[in-house]
C-alpha cells in the first residue's frame, strides 16, 4: 500500500467499492502490531530488561514482518473484491452468472480470512510484549490487543458476507468453521486487555 493514510481514509469514506471493510481490518491489524512493536522498541537497551533483550529482538523481527503482511493484505483485499463487484453487475438471466459469482466469492473471502490468521499471530506476539515489555508501555500493549481484536472481528464479517451467498454450502461451512475458530483464538485479546487493566489499577 503506497498511498498515505489521509488518502486511504478519503477513499474509504467515498462511494468507491474499494477500500472497504476488509482493507480497514487489515489497516487496523497493522496498527495493532505496530503498537506491540513500539513496546518492544521501548524495551530494547533498557538495563532493567536485560534478561529479555534477545526475546524482544526476536518479537520485533516477527512484528515487522507481520506489519508488512497486513499492509499487503489491504491491496489483496481490494484486488479480490473488484472481480466480485463486476460479477454482481452480470444480468441475473446470464447463464454464466452463477459460475462467475461463485468463483469471485471464493476469491473475495481469502484476504479477510488471511487477515484473521495474521491477527491471531499478532495477538500471540502482543501477549509476549505485554508480559516481557517495559511496564511504562503496558497501556500500549493493551491498546494493541484491543485494536487487533477489532481487526479480527471486522475481517470475520467480511468472510461471512461472502460465504452467505455461496452455492457450495460445504465449502462455505468449511470456511465459516475456520473463521469461527480464529475468532475464538482472538479472545486472547480480552485476556491481554484484562491483564493490562489489572496492572494499571
Amino acid at each position: 500500500m503506497e498511498r498515505d493514510i489521509q488518502n486511504f481514509l478519503a477513499a474509504l469514506a467515498s462511494k468507491a467499492p474499494t477500500p472497504g471493510g476488509g482493507g480497514a481490518a487489515a489497516l487496523c491489524g497493522a496498527v495493532g502490531i505496530a503498537l506491540g512493536n513500539m513496546v518492544g522498541n521501548l524495551t530494547l537497551g533498557k538495563k532493567k530488561y536485560a534478561e529479555v533483550q534477545e526475546d524482544i529482538a526476536a518479537l520485533n523481527a516477527k512484528a515487522e514482518s507481520l506489519r508488512a503482511d497486513f499492509l499487503a493484505l489491504i491491496d489483496a483485499d481490494a484486488d479480490a473484491f473488484e472481480p466480485l463487484s463486476r460479477a454482481y453487475g452480470i444480468p441475473k438471466d446470464d447463464p454464466t452468472r452463477g459460475e462467475v459469482m461463485e468463483a469471485a466469492l471464493l476469491a473475495a473471502v481469502q484476504p479477510p480470512l488471511e487477515i484473521m490468521r495474521k491477527c491471531v499471530k499478532a495477538l500471540e506476539l502482543i501477549a509476549d510484549y505485554a508480559a516481557k515489555g517495559s511496564a511504562l508501555a503496558i497501556s500500549d500493549a493493551g491498546c494493541a490487543a484491543a485494536i487487533t481484536r477489532a481487526a479480527c472481528e471486522a475481517a470475520a464479517l467480511n468472510v461471512f458476507v461472502n460465504t452467505k451467498p455461496m452455492r457450495d454450502r460445504e465449502k462455505a461451512g468449511e470456511i465459516n468453521r475456520e473463521a469461527n475458530e480464529l475468532l475464538q483464538k482472538c479472545a486472547l485479546a480480552r485476556e491481554i486487555y484484562n491483564n493490562v487493566t489489572g496492572r494499571l489499577s
